[in-house]
């Protein structure tokens, strides 16, 4: 059985998670800790010698994550 807490604690979280999102995939570092592991996993897993191809592709690889909160 569920307490009386978490079921407070899940209310405000279902409350606030659309505004906390907005505020989490507005900020700047958000998007900033992204292309930094973008350029880390690039940098591991895919041997790129030009340095605007391993920007580009990490890049791409930014814009293709999907989180679900929207």
């Amino acid at each position: 059985m569920e307490s009386q807490k978490t079921k407070s604690l899940n209310l405000l979280r279902d409350g606030f998670k659309q505004e906390f999102a907005l505020k989490v995939f507005e900020d700047d570092r958000f998007f900033e800790l992204l292309q930094d592991i973008s350029i880390d996993f690039v940098d591991d897993n895919i041997p790129i010698v030009d340095d605007n191809v391993r920007h580009d592709l990490a890049f791409l690889l930014c814009e293709s994550i999907k989180l679900g909160n929207y």
